[in-house]
């Protein structure tokens, strides 16, 4: 009598797996160096030390989620009224809800604001 063994499964190889991660590591390495590198002899502008302040003309969205606009507590409805419908500028406190922030810029849009545009800090590292 003559025995059959079973066929063993070939198992998956990972070398097709590393392939493929070298190749994306290689594109990231050569993408990120296609950007021409600053200056050594450049000395970037030091801001850390100045004191941020909200545009005057921007409603201020606090950490605890209130609204005021130069200075006084308000609503989206009410900058509205006051304002008109132009575009809104919003200037969110870096602890601010985002769910909040989401709520604020609906409501002016349904208010009749043409556009709300966020006002955010732009760092260069």
């Amino acid at each position: 009598m003559i025995r059959h063994t079973p066929l063993r499964k070939k198992r998956d190889s990972t070398i097709p797996l590393i392939n493929v991660v070298f190749l994306m590591l290689v594109f990231f390495l050569i993408a990120g160096t296609v950007a021409p590198p600053l200056d050594p002899n450049l000395n970037l502008v030091q801001t850390k030390d100045l004191e941020g302040r909200e545009p005057p003309d921007a409603l201020v969205l606090h950490a605890d989620g209130r609204l005021s606009f130069r200075g006084r507590a308000t609503s989206p409805d009410q900058h509205i009224l006051e304002n008109g419908t132009g575009p809104s500028r919003i200037v969110p406190d870096r602890d601010a809800p985002a769910k909040r922030l989401m709520e604020v810029t609906g409501a002016l849009r349904r208010a009749g604001a043409s556009s709300v545009i966020l006002v955010t800090e732009r760092a260069l590292q």
